[in-house]
């Protein structure tokens, strides 16, 4: 599907420049090749958005196909706070909530007379989106026993532009998690309040961490694989096409050499002061390509530097499968992911354990 896509945004992209640029029989005087080059860039902006929408809206029906047999699945639409950039400020309702969506998944043959357990699980970025990818995942949480939300927190794809641009990365976006969790234990009376876990992978693994570093305690135990821990470190081995997505200015705005305690602001390595023990499981492995382990590393070292009690870590050494090694389909990995499980389900307590 996605060769699909690359090749219809190539092919309506080549139309465009075709009819951007008028030959020299129509036009008495030479274009100007920066107002083509500009005209271009912002066409292929729009189809770049609306082309993220079409596959998000078609990855929607995966859900249905993949996991309709075991979970009732909705979404959501939900608020988290106001922008932290408005375009105008003074505009009829400029300070509204943010608005987002979030994805619900519920376990057909939970017993709804009792309580039951709740995981938060916010996907990767820098920008992305809760994929049909996460099945297997899904799948094994939810014969378990476990409730879902998944949020679509702001500079999420598949929603345009607007949604796109709105990223506050390790800063508001924090909140649109932490609101989704609000959000399903005001909605559905037999989730447990007490019972409330975080996971996430990547970019998902530092909203775990910043969730429970800000609200630690409305969260029960948490889990963060690979996280995103240390931004100051990240921009040193990335590229510079990388760091460039953080500088722009409906993003960071500066680059870490501009303004280090922003990058700080951002980081759960330089906030660790702020973890007050709520269980907490760490992974992440030698030969991650996105997230190198130093990242994670330093993270592990600043709770120990700190005095910090309640979370347990392992670095495993060169798993196939990289940044994805513990979400991936081979038994080593299954293996893996069933330490998790069962490090969740001594504090959750789901129906179904595995």
């Amino acid at each position: 599907m996605n060769l699909n896509i690359y090749f219809v945004r190539g092919l309506i992209t080549g139309i465009i420049m075709i009819n951007a640029i008028p030959t020299m029989a129509q036009e008495e005087t030479p274009p100007n090749l920066n107002d083509i080059k500009s005209q271009l860039e912002k066409q292929n902006e729009y189809l770049h958005h609306k082309l993220d929408q079409v596959s998000r809206q078609v990855d929607d029906l995966m859900f249905f196909h993949r996991l309709g047999d075991i979970a009732e699945i909705d979404m959501a639409r939900i608020t988290g706070p106001p922008l932290k950039h408005q375009p105008n400020p003074t505009a009829q309702g400029a300070n509204n909530p943010w608005r987002f969506r979030a994805y619900v998944f519920i376990p057909k043959n939970l017993n709804k007379r009792q309580k039951q357990p709740l995981i938060v699980l916010p996907h990767g970025g820098v920008h992305s989106n809760f994929s049909s990818g996460f099945t297997n995942i899904l799948r094994e949480l939810l014969t378990q026993g476990y409730t879902i939300v998944a949020p679509e927190y702001r500079g999420s794809t598949g929603y345009g532009r607007g949604t796109y641009e709105a990223i506050d990365y390790g800063g508001l976006e924090i909140e649109d998690t932490y609101a989704a969790r609000n959000y399903m234990l005001e909605r559905y009376n037999f989730l447990d309040t007490k019972r409330v876990g975080i996971v996430g992978w990547s970019h998902g693994g530092l909203h775990a961490l910043m969730n429970i570093f800000e609200h630690g305690n409305d969260y029960t135990v948490a889990y963060a694989g690979v996280p995103v821990s240390d931004l100051i470190a990240r921009m040193g081995y990335k590229t510079q096409r990388y760091r460039d997505l953080y500088s722009v200015d409906y993003h960071i705005g500066k680059s870490a050499y501009e303004d280090v305690e922003e990058y700080k602001k951002r980081s759960p390595s330089w906030n660790t002061e702020k973890y007050d023990g709520t269980p907490l499981l760490i992974h992440t492995n030698t030969n991650d390509s996105d997230v190198n382990v130093l990242e994670v590393e330093r993270l592990i070292q600043a709770l120990k530097a700190n005095g910090k009690k309640g979370f347990e870590y392992e670095i495993f050494e060169d798993i196939p499968g990289g940044h994805s090694f513990d979400r991936m389909d081979f038994g080593q990995a299954r293996e893996i992911r069933l330490k998790i499980w069962k490090f969740l389900a001594k504090y959750l307590k789901p129906d179904n354990p595995l």
